[in-house]
């Protein structure tokens, strides 16, 4: 899959990151999870790609696909 993905993970030392998908350090830090999710889109929606927003659990709460997906969808 071609298409670029962006993550808003948990920090462990508190606060949330926003990561590139595969990355091991964050792209940017924040102290909470409205502004990291602000951001995070506003990017993800330029760029045209996939934003997983993650709970402090760690799993996926939800994800944003902002890119040229096919309509109808296939299958």
């Amino acid at each position: 899959m071609s298409k670029k993905s962006r993550h808003v993970v948990p920090n462990s030392d508190g606060g949330w990151d926003f990561k590139k998908s595969g990355a091991e350090r964050a792209s940017k830090h924040f102290d909470n999870k409205k502004e990291a999710e602000k951001y995070s889109r506003d990017l993800a929606k330029k760029e045209g790609s996939e934003l997983f927003i993650h709970g402090k659990d760690g799993k996926i709460q939800r994800k944003d696909s902002h890119g040229s997906d096919p309509f109808p969808p296939k299958g």
